[in-house]
């Protein structure tokens, strides 16, 4: 008996070698998605048979887990699916069919299920667990037919990585329950599961990162006082560079793709790991020395403007930080105002969207619609063009950036946009702690785990950009509903990116800006109605536009206080100053 039990045992490890790892990978996968489909089947029952609330919760969470531990694929090959299963609770418009989709998924369940579950509304619960199962079941059906790849595992293996240090430990996915960290156990159990094919070493050195950056979490999962900075520096920032580092031993290829964040990123927060080009698009693009130097030319000049009076430069002053300090600038009449706030040009490359209502998509785009914007510059790239084709100086500025090419308003907006690209340095104080160069003061780190935690703000300012462009994939950049006051205490009559779309949806909806730099941009918010980083930290502590009484129905920030100390508020607005690029600080 014994013999045979071995003859079996040796037949089954020579047939798992034979099976190339990728498709192991497939088959573990496929594995898990049935596992998880029936713990959503089983709260299911709970439900129906009317169980203890408090059991429909543990089963929601052990669910909830297994999802957490197929994540690493099913957001990788699958992300449209996973944001039906496991996106945020909020209506998303959707552009091409002029429509608005309501949210559904686990998010979607969890705010029936927490803080407590009221009978009232099962109907409705089991409605949504059966649009849940049914895109289970679609995810389990589309997985069958999807090849993978070494490459692709690789790459997934370490997004993952990065999906939990910017979605998973702020809360993004778990915001009424706050199991986020418990959660970031069951990401880092798949990860482990997964890569472990790749290793026979029982003593390989990511394995062991994996292993103590679950003990970590599990000896501190309270969301609120949980320390995200010493997690990433000491546990994901190691696992991600270990894992980029086997897959070059390994002689697995990094694959030539052209995305928002390099395929080849050791850490997320490595010098260069953002491509500018990957957010430009277009080959014809592409920024060079030369483009960019001849953009600051332009930049600075003011023969884009209708009548050689202002440049761009006039209300992007470099010392701060390429805003102008003031609410709203002079009009082009010089006697009213635009219509809002000059926002920054620093890191503002690193979008999808410009424009506090998002309205165009590419940075060349941006400066077409300022220069021939009436109350901006009010002015012609044609005309400019003529004029630039007088001067000698010039002439000789666009035949070395472009060769072979004109003077015409492609060239002059192209070298625009690739001057304000060169603007985007991440060299901050926070930038170097990351990289585990310097260190952080007490409140600067209490500060940053304010930020990615108990505070919420990483939930919109995502990290490590902290503008909207959602990780890891960055292909998307989001804008919020705040309920923003004017300077009478009302709420601003501004009617945001709904002038663009005419979704109600998107009433008093605004891009998210990035913060860096934030202590050099004020006054703060679309209208420029907050003069200090503290008073925007108090109107998130009370809860946005609601918080202030304004009843947004279609508020997209929680309105719920978030009972910030006063020590507490001073800590954030520390951090965002480690936000600083190091040439504003000398």
């Amino acid at each position: 008996m014994k013999k045979i039990f071995f003859f079996l045992l040796l037949l089954l490890v020579v047939s798992c070698q034979e099976v190339p790892k990728k498709a192991q990978v497939k088959q573990f996968f496929q594995a898990d998605i049935t596992t998880l489909i029936q713990s959503v089947d089983d709260l299911e029952t709970l439900i129906q048979s009317d169980a203890d609330y408090k059991k429909l919760q543990e089963q929601f969470l052990a669910a909830h887990l297994n999802y957490k531990k197929i994540e690493v694929f099913s957001e990788y090959y699958f992300p449209e699916v996973a944001k039906a299963i496991n996106g945020p609770a909020i209506s998303e418009f959707e552009e091409n069919d002029q429509m608005t989709l309501p949210p559904q998924g686990f998010q979607v369940i969890e705010e029936f299920l927490f803080p407590v579950y009221h009978a009232k509304t099962k109907a409705e619960l089991l409605k949504e667990i059966g649009i849940l199962s049914a895109n289970l079941k679609r995810l389990n059906r589309i997985a069958e037919t999807n090849e993978f790849t070494d490459a692709h595992v690789f790459d997934a293996l370490r997004l993952e990585v990065f999906r939990i240090i910017t979605l998973g430990i702020t809360g993004f996915d778990s915001p009424v329950a706050q199991k986020s960290i418990p959660e970031a156990v069951g990401a880092l159990e798949g990860v482990k599961k997964y890569y472990k094919l790749y290793t026979t070493n029982d003593t390989d050195a990511a394995l062991k990162i994996i292993d103590q950056a679950i003990v970590y979490l599990k000896a501190n999962p309270d969301f609120n006082t949980f320390d995200r900075a010493a997690f990433i520096v000491n546990y994901a920032n190691p696992l991600s560079r270990k894992l980029y580092q086997n897959q070059k031993d390994l002689k697995i290829p990094f694959f030539d793709e052209m995305r928002g964040l390099k395929t080849n990123a050791p850490t997320l927060f490595d010098k260069e790991v953002f491509d500018e080009e990957a957010f430009s698009a277009f080959p014809d693009y592409k920024t060079t020395e030369e483009k960019a130097a001849l953009g600051k030319l332009l930049f600075n000049d003011p023969v884009l403007s209708g009548d050689n009076s202002r440049s761009c430069a006039s209300c992007h002053h470099s010392d701060k930080a390429f805003t102008d300090g003031l609410e709203k600038a002079v009009s082009f009449d010089g006697k009213s105002f635009v219509k809002r706030n000059t926002p920054t040009l620093t890191n503002i490359a690193f979008q999808r969207v410009f424009f506090a209502d998002s309205r165009v998509n590419y940075l060349e785009d941006q400066a077409v619609a300022v220069i021939t914007n009436a109350d901006e510059m009010h002015g012609s790239l044609e005309d400019a063009a003529e004029k630039i084709k007088k001067d000698k100086k010039y002439i000789q500025k666009f035949e070395k950036a472009f060769p072979k090419k004109g003077i015409t308003a492609f060239e002059i907006k192209n070298a625009l946009a690739s001057y304000i690209r060169t603007l985007s340095k991440f060299d901050s104080k926070f930038d170097d702690y990351m990289r585990n160069e310097v260190a952080f003061t007490t409140d600067e780190k209490a500060g940053f785990n304010l930020f990615a935690g108990k505070a919420k703000c990483a939930t919109c300012h995502f990290i490590p950009l902290t503008n909207g462009t959602v990780p890891p994939n960055f292909m998307k950049s989001e804008s919020e509903v705040l309920g923003v006051p004017d300077a009478n205490g009302k709420l601003d009559a501004d009617l945001g990116k709904y002038n663009l779309t005419q979704a109600m949806i998107h009433q008093f909806s605004f891009k998210t800006p990035t913060i860096r730099n934030a202590v050099l941009t004020a006054p703060y918010m679309h209208n420029g109605v907050f003069k200090t980083l503290e008073e925007v930290v108090d109107f998130y502590n009370e809860g946005g536009g609601n918080g202030l009484g304004f009843s947004l129905e279609n508020q997209t920030l929680p309105e719920d206080k978030l009972n910030l100390t006063d020590l507490e508020k001073k800590q954030l607005v520390d951090f965002m100053k480690t936000l600083t690029d190091k040439k504003y600080l000398k």
